[in-house]
């Protein structure tokens, strides 16, 4: 899987630019605020329909400008694709929000988000990254549920439809603070959530059962053997495959007073983790920072190993400044980990390392991306 062009018209800090990248190492340098990571942000909407720095659409789009355009080219073992995605600002498109953001799959337009899930696979590496493991449990149930978007994209529909059941049992509960609530409606909902909550918190399990061990593997590598890394899904509600659901709808009706109290729903797969040990030490709490960093590197790093094993090719890596955060065994592994993939690398200035690993330098400057050809 590899980008042959990325159009940007209006993204960002891009009025108007084209980049052909190499099919396997290439090496975006300039100053701060050149828009390096712009490029790298585009690739990434163009994946996975939005953004991995902001939630709000018109934050994409170039000030004082009405619209933005991307336009990806990319060259699948099936054939060639091509991902568009149109942004519009301004309140003449206010009354259907569905004309802010349209998204093409090969000309076509795409009437759900989810039609673009597994497209395009991507794995993203920035410093903010290397924070997974002692972040909050909300960055980790992320990390799974993009990554189950791109191997799996029926899972996207199971998210969305929990997300959505979620959103009306808060309103619900909310509206207990001026109005007593009805226990049928509250009832519906409940079994809603446990419905498809049943679905992603087996869709997460198998997930994690499938990168624990390719994570223990990649990052005994890392340690020279030693240390023994064990990830495990840690749901916030206690099942079995085959009795999630009712483990669910029972978990929402004993927290109902505690809910309605707080105001939210405290209960479900929206409250789920990610278990991370060394040995019997739980990294997450008394792990060092150096520990914590090689685990956060192991549980990326095997994204893309796992890619290639359920997708059957590799995904497109981006690296947006990661490297100058590792030290030089680590970048190895890193580099090692991409053997076959494409790679679009950020960084403030020609990094040596790299190229020496033959990679395809472009310079970022003044809203264009710019090849060097000594």
């Amino acid at each position: 899987m590899r980008i042959k062009k990325l159009i940007l018209n209006g993204f960002r800090s891009y009025q108007r630019a084209e980049f052909e990248p190499d099919k396997g190492l290439n090496l975006l340098y300039g100053a701060n605020a050149a828009g390096k990571t712009n490029v790298l942000e585009a690739v990434f909407l163009c994946a996975l329909g939005r953004s991995h720095r902001t939630s709000r659409d018109p934050e994409l789009i170039g000030h004082g400008l009405a619209g933005a355009y991307v336009g990806l080219e990319l060259e699948t073992q099936s054939g060639n694709r091509v991902i568009e995605i149109k942004l519009r600002a301004g309140d003449d498109v206010n009354r259907n929000p569905r004309d802010k953001k349209q998204v093409f799959i090969d000309r076509q337009r795409a009437e759900k988000a989810g039609e673009l899930m597994g497209v395009l696979n991507v794995v993203m590496f920035s410093p903010e990254d290397l924070a997974l493991v002692k972040a909050s449990p909300e960055v980790r149930r992320r990390f799974m549920d993009m990554e189950l978007c791109q191997l799996r994209p029926a899972y996207y529909r199971k998210a969305a439809m929990y997300n959505a059941a979620l959103r009306q049992r808060n309103a619900l509960i909310k509206e207990a603070f001026a109005d007593p609530i009805d226990p049928e409606m509250l009832d519906m909902w409940n079994a809603q959530l446990a419905r498809t909550g049943a679905e992603v918190m087996r869709s997460r399990r198998r997930f994690m059962d499938e990168l624990s061990t390719i994570a223990s593997d990649m990052h005994r590598r890392l340690t020279g053997g030693r240390e023994q890394l064990f990830t495990f899904y840690q749901p916030n509600v206690p099942f079995d495959e085959n009795e999630a659901e009712y483990a669910i709808y029972e978990a929402l009706a004993a927290s109902r007073e505690e809910d309605i109290r707080r105001g939210f729903t405290s209960r479900g797969p929206h409250r789920d983790d990610i278990g991370i040990k060394l040995g019997d030490t739980d990294v997450k709490v008394y792990g060092s920072q150096g520990q914590q960093r090689t685990a956060a590197l192991s549980l990326k790093l095997s994204e893309i190993a796992l890619i290639r094993e359920v997708v059957g090719e590799s995904p497109v890596l981006l690296l947006d400044d990661v490297l100058s955060e590792l030290d030089d065994d680590r970048q190895r592994a890193l580099m090692e980990s991409a053997f076959d993939c494409q790679c679009l690398l950020t960084a403030t200035g020609v990094e040596s390392a790299v190229t020496r690993k033959g990679a395809a330098v472009f310079e970022v400057k003044d809203g264009a991306i710019i090849p060097r050809t000594e």
